[in-house]
């Protein structure tokens, strides 16, 4: 019988035996009490512990991404530069490049905010006509066997090349320009690492759709 106690499956019932068998084997109500309390939150404790990480990336993405998002830099700067150089007449380099960077800055940092809401063009051919588990299924390998790779061939490639700016700490080529371009290039890994989490997102909660679904066929079938 105390074998049976750690044997994950059947911990509710072990505690049930346990409950009926305590006074003949002299079983103390504590242990009784830790064997359900495990029972209940053993299978669950998965599940939910995935979709608390899937949630936690998600927000880190947002997060970033609404940040960006709502930076008015670029837009004051360019209008800074088309009034002075239209109507005063005056041109500054290290202007323009700052709007050069705050480009850069919108569309890498909020590129994995975009997938999350699945705002990024598709092709759709298929995926709106499928079933959901169908949808899971594609957005579960999609994100193990092509976004993820792809961006850890991202990060492999640039992280080179960005220690080598920074060793320098690089700057622009033109004499007025900003002394900065390694933070720039900084962009480029932090992109992949970003849209890598938001993959992983994705993966995570396919998985955990696919699962449910699993176990709702599984427990129609015994019934």
């Amino acid at each position: 019988m105390m074998k049976c106690l750690h044997c994950g499956p059947h911990l509710a019932h072990d505690a049930i035996i346990l409950r009926s068998t305590s006074e003949v084997e002299g079983v103390p109500p504590h242990a009784m009490a830790r064997v359900a309390k495990m029972s209940k939150k053993g299978p669950a404790a998965l599940p939910s512990c995935i979709r608390a990480g899937a949630d936690c990336i998600d927000r880190l993405v947002a997060a970033v991404g609404r940040a960006v998002m709502w930076c008015l830099f670029m837009v004051l700067t360019q209008f800074a530069v088309v009034l002075m150089r239209y109507a005063l007449g005056i041109g500054r380099i290290w202007l323009s490049e700052s709007i050069l960077y705050a480009h850069a800055a919108l569309f890498l940092l909020a590129a994995a905010w975009t997938l999350q809401q699945d705002g990024h063009v598709r092709v759709d051919i298929l995926y709106s006509r499928v079933s959901r588990r169908s949808r899971a299924i594609i957005d579960l390998l999609g994100a193990l066997f092509l976004l993820l790779p792809f961006m850890l061939v991202i990060v492999c490639f640039a992280l080179p090349y960005v220690a080598r700016s920074w060793s320098i700490l690089e700057r622009s080529r033109e004499t007025s320009g900003l002394p900065f371009v390694y933070l720039l290039k900084t962009l480029i890994p932090l992109f992949a690492v970003l849209m890598g989490l938001q993959g992983i997102s994705q993966a995570l909660r396919a998985g955990l759709l696919l699962a449910s679904e699993h176990a709702g066929e599984a427990a129609a079938g015994t019934g």
